[in-house]
């Protein structure tokens, strides 16, 4: 790998997670990341220029050593767009083709992508669904899990739904299918190497695991299996950057895995249809790196805050400390530390946050500092694929001596404020105050009041955390003007 090495993204959409963190990914490893211009991306529920997206793809491929492309993005304009958009197969498939020229015109280029598999939201907030989900959005996820049952034989019974619902709802879905299974077809061909097909937010039962296991059916029928499907979305832009990255080093890094109790890799996390074992093979591999058979062997050690679907997640309160869980998974983060090999931490135990409570034991004994990176925000899938991807450019960084330490210390920073301190707490704590405990977007006046009292929360619990890096918090932003999701920027940086 080379410090010059240069990279495209076409990021899911616009927020810090999709390119933020991706930029983080590709400076803590010394490459050059290029992201499309704020103009052509999308903005809430906007979709993108998908024609200037794709110009732009092109005008770059000949300098570029990968790209990184969302599907989802590329045909629809972006995530919310990928669900809400009236347009016709026929119209959105051709939208892959750039993907072909790109590799026809420079083979040497690798062309990393995702496609995701469509989201069934179990609530009535139609906030980044179409306008139905708002009367019927539960009613929508039971038919698709009611049917998966039916479907593999298992007795059921459909929830009553209108029919016009009905029928957009299976027109979006079989769209957002065929698409994905073009993708498919683009890595039969070697045009997409890597490709990931990911599921946002599923169950066990549910439209998005039938779907899943359409796509298994045809990678068995092909006899070969290349392509890993598993739970994950956000964290994917971040996850392939790493891949590439290590494609071009020639290794795999090596990860050795020490969970804090080995039956919670057995659970299946909450919003998610796999054990976390089976999600943990997918997303080593999905990242590039191999696991490791022993410490002494290792590049990385990955210490695992094992999930609880059994307790609330964020956004049911505070989960309060499981004391047994945190002391587990601290005495593990201490054997690894004592290894001598960089350690990074997933955690898992909640949805839509970190786990407070561990942090502060965590801050108290000194070793959140000497982390190689933290994440812990939203589902399981977004939190492992987000550290691994983190572990792996620091890894693949010293091995080049391209390491941005600095970089990757803003990444540790940035995570454990958002993912930690934000989420975890001050989201709740200033909920009523500031969004009158709405997850709607706020007007941009009452955005601007609220991005201030937080970057001052923030500003104050930094210190506590005991961290490296002399830079301060320059300001927090709120990217849809609501309080779910945050961007974190020290002095010194810009966007």
């Amino acid at each position: 790998m080379s410090r010059n090495l240069r990279l495209a993204l076409v990021p899911l959409d616009e927020r810090p997670v999709n390119t933020g963190l991706v930029r983080d990914v590709a400076a803590i490893a010394g490459c050059v990341l290029d992201i499309p211009p704020a103009s052509v991306l999308p903005r809430f529920r906007a979709a993108g220029d998908v024609e200037g997206i794709a110009a732009w793809l092109r005008a770059l491929s000949p300098e570029l050593d990968g790209a990184v492309v969302s599907i989802d993005t590329l045909v629809h304009g972006g995530l919310i767009p990928s669900r809400t958009s009236e347009e016709t197969i026929s119209t959105v498939i051709r939208r892959l083709d750039v993907l072909r020229e790109m590799h026809e015109s420079n083979p040497q280029m690798r062309i990393a992508a995702v496609s995701l598999v469509m989201r069934a939201s179990d609530s009535y907030s139609a906030v980044e669904e179409p306008e139905y989900w708002a009367e019927a959005g539960r009613e929508v996820h039971s038919l698709g899990g009611a049917v998966h049952r039916a479907w593999s034989g298992v007795e059921s019974v459909e929830p009553a739904l209108a029919g016009g619902i009905r029928r957009d709802y299976s027109s979006r879905r079989l769209r957002n299918h065929v698409v994905g299974l073009a993708a498919l077809d683009l890595a039969w061909q070697g045009v997409i190497d890597p490709l990931v097909i990911t599921a946002d937010d599923t169950a066990a039962w549910s439209a998005g695991s039938a779907e899943q296991h359409l796509v298994d059916y045809w990678q068995r029928l092909r006899g070969e299996q290349p392509v890993q499907v598993y739970p994950g979305a956000d964290e994917t832009g971040a996850v392939l950057v790493a891949r590439l990255l290590a494609q071009a080093a020639g290794s795999a890094p090596r990860v050795f895995v020490m969970p804090s109790e080995e039956d919670g890799m057995t659970r299946i996390p909450s919003y998610e249809n796999v054990p976390l074992r089976e999600s943990l093979d997918r997303q080593l591999a999905a990242v590039g790196a191999v696991a490791a058979v022993d410490v002494l062997d290792a590049d990385v050690v990955l210490v695992i805050h094992t999930p609880d679907p059994a307790r609330a997640d964020h956004f049911g309160g505070d989960p309060g400390p499981d004391r047994g869980a945190i002391s587990r998974t601290i005495a593990a983060v201490d054997a690894a530390l004592a290894s001598g090999r960089p350690v990074i931490l997933a955690d898992l135990r909640y949805g839509n946050g970190g786990d407070a409570y561990l942090i502060d034991g965590l801050a108290e004994n000194g070793m959140l500092a000497r982390l190689d990176a933290y994440a812990g925000w939203n589902t399981a899938g977004n939190a492992l694929g987000s550290v691994l991807a983190l572990g792996v450019a620091s890894v693949l960084g010293r091995r080049a001596g391209t390491l941005d330490e600095g970089a990757r210390i803003r990444a540790l920073k940035r995570r454990l404020l958002d993912d930690a301190v934000y989420q975890a707490r001050v989201r709740r704590e200033v909920s009523s105050e500031l969004f009158d405990n709405r997850i709607e977007p706020v007007d941009a006046d009452r955005a601007e009041r609220a991005e201030a009292v937080i970057t001052d929360i923030l500003r104050n619990r930094l210190a506590g955390l005991g961290l490296p890096g002399s830079e301060g918090i320059a300001r927090v932003t709120l990217p849809w003007l609501r309080s779910f999701e945050i961007d974190v920027l020290f002095e010194g940086e810009t966007v």
